[in-house]
């Protein structure tokens, strides 16, 4: 309980004194962009995906607001989660970011406080990498990476790579301790505009270790491979 109580005094003392920093040192903008507004065919069991994240603020100072999740055609939406963050630029090219996160789906629903990096990393990589810790006291670590190779100046081929971990077993939403699971995705998208790209891909999503296990038990796939379509857009 201390723990928990500790990490988000902590969060919310970054969030307010990030937003004080915004209003006194820099002007501020907005962006959003929608990096993934996808439907995935796999075998009988179609989605709708999300992937999308905005900020507002300047060079240094942001506040985050990020969500993705997944919809199965059909059905009702089977994840969803929304983060909230403070960003502070720490160098020229990474950002130490902190706040909460809500999953509304699935349930049992959880709350978290965050602690991570977003930037650039060598090669021109897009990472993004985070620290969960639930309202449970449940640990979990997410990696997440991508690299935009330009085929021409309008046709970009997007390689993606999602890996999620966790301290501890949480068996009511399926998860053991260890590598959870990982996810590669692949998309060629078409620059009609810079704001606006259509794409289609592969995806590839497989659960490991004593997530598969329990998995396995309920009957649930391990391996879902899946062909993509959606759109990128920004503003």
């Amino acid at each position: 309980m201390n723990r928990r109580a500790g990490a988000i005094a902590v969060i919310f003392c970054l969030l307010t004194n990030g937003a004080d920093a915004m209003e006194e040192h820099e002007p501020n903008f907005f962006f959003f962009q929608a990096d993934r507004f996808e439907y995935r065919a796999q075998d009988g069991d179609d989605s709708l995906n999300w992937d999308a994240q905005g900020w507002y603020g300047g060079d240094t100072d942001k506040l985050w607001l990020k969500t993705e999740g997944e919809k199965r055609i059909g059905s009702n939406v089977d994840k969803a989660e929304v983060q909230l963050l403070y960003s502070r630029l720490m160098t020229d090219f990474f950002d130490v970011q902190a706040g909460v996160r809500y999953d509304p789906e699935p349930h049992p629903r959880r709350s978290y406080a965050v602690l991570g990096i977003q930037g650039l990393a060598p090669y021109y990589f897009e990472t993004d990498a985070a620290l969960f810790l639930s309202n449970k006291g449940e640990l979990s670590a997410r990696f997440m990476a991508e690299y935009e190779l330009l085929l021409t100046q309008r046709l970009i081929l997007q390689p993606a790579l999602e890996v999620n971990l966790s301290a501890e077993e949480v068996k009511e939403r399926g998860i053991g301790p260890g590598v959870n699971d990982i996810e590669l995705g692949l998309r060629l998208r078409y620059e009609i505009r810079r704001e606006f790209a259509p794409y289609i891909g592969v995806n590839w999503e497989r659960k490991l270790g004593q997530t598969a296990d329990i998995a396995r038990a309920e009957s649930e796939e391990i391996d879902v491979p899946s062909f993509v379509a959606g759109i990128r857009f920004w503003f």
